[in-house]
């Protein structure tokens, strides 16, 4: 459990390094993260390195006892880099240059520009991979912030058409498996393939998925371009990249592949906005983010790696970047620190060190201020570097789960290339509502990929966006002993994002013997009830099936269908009602739950259990919830209490009579 901080040294003075170094010493600091959008420094001009500054920053740092993560710095190409290959710029759907001015202004696909990501990434390994501070290396910086994934450059059309001849081998078949025969849309040659960009109505949803699949590739073999060269120069050394909160424009898994950790930067204030979460949570949760937010989050990425989970970028205050920017109640930096902890995180890193007084990200808090002053942040960074480094021997197995969800990035995607769901529902806003559900029940959460050969390992499994009809998925839950929910749109669509011939959900109809014959999507206003009371919202699906259904509409449609222990659940539900639905599944499986309302939060990390208050009212545990969690009054609390007051937090270790499902 180690806290670090993002540092800039070539923003300041070089007479300052010295004194943020001890400073940052002092605080209870370890890791250091530099250098990732030093480009321009790095090599000014053409062919001509200076890397004196940055090995004399490093060994400063490494002077007072601190390790770093050095970023190779290929999200910033500098200005005479760009005036030299022009051809290395993204271009958007509008056929606009994404040119130069702030960051990610390059082209995946471009060829050029990897080129010069090899030659300037090489040169750093050579210079520094053997150097005794550097504990890291974090490959770029975001990959596709700023919605920079997808790129429509000549560069990434020529990338896309040999993927296709690729993946396709010939034009006919190509033709076949996009369903190009609908508006005379046939090619005669893989060089007629342009990108899906700039028609005059609705594009091919075939081609968009394609284009995905592709943009997805391109972010892979760009990583694997860096990592193969940083572990030839820097073996040892764990390889990083920093992912980001609610972003599923590539496949993070894949990516992950090439990987020792999976990074991200947590914001929770600035996420609250795109959580989709209505306006009274907003306003309940202003200045302490959703409660399952950054743990939805802890959870995927940890599942990236094998189980390794380090926090790049920690929100200390007030962010500049968010519709609107409050700051943090006292205490919330100190629990998103515990929080990430109790999810398994090795390393919280905040950002950044010290406020820039200059450029874009002037109005971003650091743990300092521009004039080198701590910012409120300091204070409770210095608490938890105190804490944890107390408990770090009493804390030290991995987290608990008892239930996954089963999360597909191609499946989030195809709901979104084409789907007549209304235009305020998002897929991965309802994966996290199911996500938020199972936490309020006091259940740990895993969040992995469908390829993880972990399944049997768990009491449930949650499948809310298996879209793409899967043999291979199915033939592994055929074996799952416990509960599997299945979601709207599960299998409706292939592999080409068309609809299976036997219709959804295409080869999971070997799980359950349900058929969808008719679907409908719902505007925001519309509420649809069951006879049971249960509110059906946003999609609906009208099932064709001999399975009697658990509730029915006054239309005569059923909700809710069962074979065994594979549910079927045809529609969606407002969070209440969802709730209610997984609480009774897993109940009748004989899963132990435990609501805990909205507010309270307990993670279970191995044998020690860790308490949180997102709310806005002081909340005493309950001696049933201590209870449930295995607390030991002997023993009693290892940090903290049991009043939690806002953004409090108590730490406490199992018993052996504690719930084995929590």
């Amino acid at each position: 459990m180690k806290v670090g901080v993002c540092y800039y040294p070539e923003h300041w003075p070089r007479e300052q390094w010295e004194q943020d170094a001890q400073h940052m010493q002092e605080l209870g600091l370890s890791t250091i993260r530099i250098g990732e959008f030093a480009w321009s420094r790095l090599e000014p001009v053409a062919n001509q390195y200076q890397f004196d500054w940055l090995e004399e920053a490093i060994n400063v740092l490494h002077a007072a006892g601190l390790k770093v993560v050095l970023g190779t710095p290929t999200a910033t190409p500098p200005a005479w880099l760009c005036k030299q290959i022009p051809d290395m710029f993204s271009i958007d759907e509008n056929g606009n240059t994404r040119g130069f001015g702030s960051r990610r202004h390059y082209c995946f696909s471009s060829l050029s520009y990897r080129e010069h990501c090899k030659r300037i990434v090489t040169a750093l390994a050579k210079r520094f991979g053997q150097h005794p501070a550097i504990s890291a290396w974090q490959t770029d910086n975001e990959y596709g912030c700023h919605s920079t994934t997808i790129s429509y450059s000549e560069a990434a059309t020529k990338a896309f058409q040999l993927w296709c001849q690729q993946r396709y081998k010939t034009i006919y078949a190509l033709n076949a498996a996009w369903g190009n025969v609908f508006w005379s849309m046939e090619y005669n040659s893989f060089d007629d393939i342009g990108p899906p960009i700039l028609a005059v109505t609705e594009l091919n949803p075939a081609h968009r998925f394609a284009y995905w699949r592709f943009s997805s590739d391109q972010i892979v073999s760009f990583n694997k371009l860096q990592t193969d060269i940083l572990r030839a120069y820097s073996p040892g050394r764990d390889i990083v990249h920093n992912f980001m909160g609610n972003f599923v424009e590539f496949d993070h898994f894949a990516v992950s592949e090439e990987l020792d950790v999976a990074t991200w930067d947590n914001y929770p204030l600035g996420f609250l906005t795109r959580d989709g979460v209505d306006e009274a949570e907003q306003q309940r949760y202003l200045r302490t983010g959703h409660p399952d937010s950054s743990s939805f989050h802890h959870d995927l990425y940890r599942n990236c790696t094998a189980g390794r989970l380090w926090l790049m970028e920690q929100q200390p205050g007030p962010v500049n970047w968010a519709p609107y920017n409050p700051a943090p109640v006292d205490g919330m930096v100190r629990l998103w620190g515990w929080e990430a902890f109790a999810h398994g995180a090795e390393l919280v890193s905040y950002f950044r060190w010290r406020q820039a007084p200059f450029a874009q990200e002037q109005m971003h808090s650091g743990l300092c201020l521009p004039n080198g002053d701590e910012d409120d942040a300091a204070r409770e960074v210095r608490q938890l570097c105190a804490e944890a480094g107390q408990l770090v021997n009493s804390i030290n197995e991995a987290p608990s789960a008892s239930v996954a969800i089963v999360f597909d990035y191609a499946g989030d995607n195809a709901q979104r290339i084409q789907q007549p769901g209304g235009q305020h529902y998002d897929p991965l806003s309802y994966t996290q509502k199911i996500y938020s559900a199972l936490r309020q029940l006091g259940l740990g959460v895993d969040v992995i990929s469908p390829n993880s050969p972990q399944l049997a390992s768990y009491k449930a499994l949650f499948l809310p966006n298996a879209t793409v009809s899967d043999d291979a998925l199915v033939n592994r839950l055929s074996e799952f002993k416990g509960p599997v929910m299945l979601f709207t749109r599960t299998g409706s669509k292939t592999v080409e994002c068309s609809i299976p011939e036997n219709l959804a959900p295409g080869a999971f109809q070997k799980l359950i013997n349900v058929r969808v014959n008719r679907v409908e999507s719902l505007p925001p206003h519309t509420r649809l009830l069951t006879d049971k009371k249960t509110t059906l919202i946003d999609w609906r699906e009208r099932i064709q099936t001999s399975l009697k259904p658990h509730e029915i509409c006054a239309d005569g449609w059923g909700f809710h269908y069962q074979q065994a222990s594979v549910h079927y659940i045809n529609a969606c539900l407002p969070k209440h009602d969802l709730l209610n639905l997984l609480e009774k599944t897993l109940q009748a499986a004989d899963i132990d739950c435990l609501n805990l309302g909205p507010d309270l939060r307990i993670q279970r990390r191995g044998n020690t259990c860790f308490a949180f208050n997102f709310g806005p009212a002081t909340i005493e545990l309950t001696k049933p919830q201590l209870e449930h969690f295995g607390f030991n009054a002997e023993i009693g609390f290892l940090l903290g209490e049991s009043t939690l007051p806002t953004a409090g937090i108590c730490i406490w270790q199992c018993g052996e009579h504690s719930s084995p499902t929590c």
